[in-house]
């Protein structure tokens, strides 16, 4: 298993709150104090899902929130109503909230950055526009961000940006709704990069980033070794050895029980 520890930053103005929704990652750049090198915090999301896309451009957080009440919007309520799930129209804070412990308002009406009651939709595509953190992840940002706090939020399946002189490219599946062709977007991160010394990417260089886009790892591939693999070997291993609670059937005894369910099933329906 390949878990990404490394990102490239998005080709915008590193300040505030970012969000590629193309990623599904928040990128968060605090205001460093004098002397001190910039800091840059991230956090996977969970964004809006075909038919009810998390809006892009610049805004600014409105409003903050602990343990917020849900108004339901109109057009969520029927959506569940007609699922057979009926909404009130304001939901308590509590487990039942799917904004979560903390709220972050936006200049954009009707959308919020929050955490969620339901974990495991971040890094999915599964919201009504808003965008979702993890619950810890929103308690711990929202005790950094300010009211007025810039937030960007972008659509860039493809990145590139330099470490010590060498090239990486981070490639991620377009949305399946984007209405800007793949190929564009990859046009336009190439023809905007250059070289260590200020070229133009050649056209050997510019054909193997167009081979890399098509297998969207999600994670920086030094375009310079000429293989995606390369990621394996910067990767840092990792085991975790989990010991089993005694107290926890083996899968063995599991698998002797289900016979000896099913026996007895069978014994009942004679």
């Amino acid at each position: 298993m390949l878990l990404p520890t490394q990102y490239v930053l998005p080709a915008a103005p590193h300040r505030g709150v970012i969000l590629n929704i193309a990623s599904k990652r928040l990128f968060y750049f605090p205001e460093p104090a004098e002397g001190e090198l910039q800091q840059v915090l991230t956090f996977p999301i969970g964004i809006g899902r075909v038919g009810w896309e998390t809006p892009l451009g610049d805004t600014t957080v409105i409003a903050k929130a602990k343990d917020p009440s849900w108004w339901v919007p109109a057009s969520v309520r029927k959506e569940h109503a007609e699922l057979g799930d009926p909404l009130p129209s304001v939901v308590q804070p509590g487990p039942d909230n799917t904004l979560g412990p903390r709220v972050l308002k936006l200049d954009m009406p009707g959308y919020l950055i929050h955490g969620t009651n339901q974990p495991y939709g971040v890094g999915m595509r599964v919201s009504h526009g808003c965008v979702r953190l993890y619950p810890e992840n929103i308690e711990y940002l929202y005790t950094l961000v300010d009211i007025g706090e810039v937030v960007t939020i972008m659509n860039e399946p493809y990145q590139m940006g330099s470490r010590d002189g060498q090239l990486y490219f981070e490639a991620h599946a377009p949305l399946e709704d984007d209405t800007v062709p793949a190929a564009e977007r990859l046009q336009a991160v190439l023809n905007a990069q250059v070289d260590a010394d200020g070229n133009a990417l050649n056209d050997h260089l510019r054909s193997h980033v167009e081979s890399l886009s098509a297998m969207p790892r999600g994670v920086p591939v030094n375009i310079l070794q000429y293989d995606a693999n390369e990621i394996m070997a910067r990767a840092r291993v990792v085991r975790n050895i989990v010991e089993r609670d005694p107290n926890e059937p083996t899968l063995i005894e599991v698998r002797e029980m289900m016979q000896e369910a099913e026996a007895e099933l069978i014994e009942e329906a004679l």
